[in-house]
């Protein structure tokens, strides 16, 4: 079970919000965009102008059939980038190579988002946090045929699994993500967010990412059966954002930062003002 001395992960009025910074040429929403390490560097001070609580630094892109990046590019790239944001805000470095980790945790990130969960060892060495994500297979294998007898289980199982290896290890602070669209299907993504209670009742803070994935394409299809495409997937990723927040998360991974800070506020305040709380909600026109 998680350390009861290890602090509140969350802000006192919200979940957090993690924004994400891909500095890679073929992320499948933004690839190309941010490439270039003085443009990353201003957009991820936009994303802490947003409301970002952690700026995530990715240099090697984790979609299904991407190719693997030697780590001496993935440095090239993120590492100018860390270093810079990092007196400005709190930086994740998202990578699944230890060099990669520990280099960036030297000039300044202090959480290692790991779609591998295995890094953990890492994090203890260096003394930061540490992010277990559930994935089954790699990206160029894992949308292949994906099959779980029990996908919520076996993620949750999985994961908690990690996390108490990783507090065995002396990380202080872990997360746990169920991988959303990491070796799982439509409805597995499905299954996962309806049945995030049980990730939560590990005891683990969750962090969700869902954001412009493939799967809210397909769910917002046009009449004409085509899936929107990563730009115009905003609606669905700021509903399953804010339903992972209702159902405990305590932080979203998100590209759309600033509409993503309102929705964990509002769901902060309706939590905040339930019946029994001895709060209200003030509305401007009292409706």
């Amino acid at each position: 079970m998680p350390d009861p001395t290890t602090a509140d992960p969350t802000t006192p009025d919200r979940a957090l919000v993690m924004g994400i910074l891909n500095v890679t040429p073929d992320s499948f929403s933004d690839g190309g965009r941010w490439l270039d390490p003085d443009l990353a560097v201003t957009r991820g001070l936009e994303l802490v102008a947003e409301g970002a609580d952690i700026v995530d630094v990715g240099g090697e892109s984790t979609r299904p059939g991407a190719a693997d990046v030697p780590a001496a590019e993935e440095l090239r790239r993120v590492l100018p980038v860390v270093e810079a944001l990092s007196p400005h805000v709190r930086v994740s470095i998202d990578t699944t190579k230890e060099s990669v980790a520990e280099a960036a945790v030297g000039v300044g990130a202090t959480l290692v988002n790991d779609v591998s969960a295995s890094l953990w060892p890492v994090a203890a060495r260096c003394g930061v946090g540490w992010v277990a994500m559930h994935r089954k297979g790699t990206p160029a294998t894992m949308q292949d045929d994906p099959r779980y007898d029990d996908v919520v289980a076996e993620v949750r199982d999985l994961l908690a699994d990690r996390a108490a290896r990783a507090a065995d290890a002396g990380v202080r602070e872990i997360w746990i993500d169920p991988g959303i669209g990491f070796g799982k299907t439509l409805d597995h993504n499905l299954e996962l967010l309806a049945g995030l209670d049980a990730l939560v009742a590990t005891g683990w803070p969750v962090l969700v990412g869902t954001s412009r994935k493939g799967f809210l394409g397909v769910l917002g299809a046009g009449a004409d059966g085509v899936p929107a495409p990563p730009d115009q997937r905003l609606p669905g990723s700021l509903a399953t954002a804010t339903y992972a927040l209702h159902r405990g998360a305590g932080m979203v991974r998100v590209h759309d930062v600033a509409a993503t800070v309102q929705a964990a506020l509002l769901v902060g305040r309706l939590r905040a003002g339930a019946p029994g709380t001895g709060s209200t909600l003030e509305t401007e026109d009292g409706s």
